[in-house]
């Protein structure tokens, strides 16, 4: 079978990430095939994929698949794509918050759903997960409108709010069953509230949750503690072998600085996110009410409310995550929301790096 070297894409920027949106049908249909030409259009592996569209981050060499969904409750499917910087891997183990952000808006550009007149809402099911999302945003006079007044932590000016509700996710709260696990000798909350995360006193590690991605990613000591509890957080939160993975994501937690509820540097799985991801504040926000969790004494919740302010190293992010008790007292997610914005960057054909000429790294 020959591989296309070129697609129609659409680059768009979803809440603090960046990515290639496709439709399924501009892609080959074969996981392999479709990999293949992935790995060229973002010019993977190379650590600054500079023969591609990535940005030489992870955050950057994001890819999501959009399809019109067979699902009842859902108007699209789409289908989250992580592309290797420096490793020909691409990976559907997890799901993007961020990118989501940019689901709906692209659904209606595509045609896949009608616009409404004054603002339209897509219902998207997480082909990661299973879950499901529910995604509004302005569309005035039937076209998508970018511009707005929203501003959100680590993206420069404004654009239009993209407010995005999650139902209540497909699996437990809490993976291993229990509020608070030791994991490698070091006291853990496994939470997944639509992403696997691992949540850790900062102050545990003998670091204060402070430091700069940077710094914090050249600390081999740190690098090597991190690993080992990935690795055995994973087993117990039923991932498996997370080696060759990206979940769970870890959050090391601290007292805010800011007027927020808590400070976080989360790891994705080894990068240090220079803020964090929608699904990430997600399971850190659900994570830090339940009674017991690593969160208490570090984290500072509101006396009222769903609405927590997550904090990060570029800013914060707000996000409303409520949970409840069922009869056997198991906490379970009730609500979730978040305001996040997208714009559209370019819309046409992106031309693959040919088949046979992966860049020497």
């Amino acid at each position: 079978m020959t591989v296309p070297d070129e697609a129609r894409c659409m680059l768009m920027r979803g809440g603090t990430s960046k990515g290639a949106y496709f439709l399924a049908e501009d892609l080959p249909a074969g996981a392999g095939a479709r990999d293949d030409l992935l790995l060229r259009v973002m010019g993977s592996p190379d650590p600054r994929q500079i023969d591609g569209l990535g940005g030489a981050h992870p955050l950057t060499s994001k890819v999501a698949v959009v399809s019109a969904s067979a699902d009842p409750e859902a108007d699209v499917d789409y289908l989250f794509l992580q592309v290797g910087v420096d490793r020909p891997e691409v990976s559907d183990r997890q799901n993007c918050g961020n990118l989501l952000a940019g689901v709906g808006p692209f659904a209606v550009e595509r045609g896949l759903v009608a616009a409404g007149d004054g603002r339209t809402s897509v219902r998207i099911r997480m082909v990661n997960s299973g879950d499901l999302a529910v995604a509004s945003f302005p569309t005035p006079g039937g076209r998508v409108d970018y511009s707005g007044t929203a501003e959100i932590s680590g993206v420069p000016g404004t654009a239009a709010p993209v407010v995005i509700e999650f139902p209540q996710g497909s699996g437990p709260l809490l993976p291993t069953g229990h509020a608070r696990d030791i994991v490698a000798d070091t006291p853990v909350t496994c939470v997944d509230n639509g992403m696997p995360t691992v949540l850790i006193a900062a102050a545990s590690l003998e670091v204060t949750g402070y430091e700069s991605p940077k710094d914090l990613e050249e600390d081999l000591t740190l690098a090597d503690r991190l690993r080992e509890i990935r690795l055995e957080a994973g087993k117990l939160m039923g991932l498996g072998d997370v080696e060759g993975t990206t979940v769970p994501k870890l959050s090391l937690l601290a007292a805010p600085l800011d007027g927020g509820a808590v400070m976080t540097r989360t790891f994705i799985p080894v990068r240090c996110h220079t803020s964090i991801g929608v699904l990430g504040a997600a399971s850190v926000a659900a994570g830090l009410r339940v009674e017991g969790g690593v969160g208490e004494g570090v984290a500072r919740l509101p006396a009222q409310g769903d609405r927590l302010r997550i904090e990060h190293p570029t800013g914060f992010l707000d996000i409303e995550a409520g949970i409840a008790y069922d009869a056997e007292g198991v906490p379970v997610a009730r609500r979730t929301a978040v305001v996040r914005t997208a714009r559209k960057i370019f819309d046409g054909t992106v031309f693959a790096r040919p088949a046979g000429a992966a860049p020497h790294v």
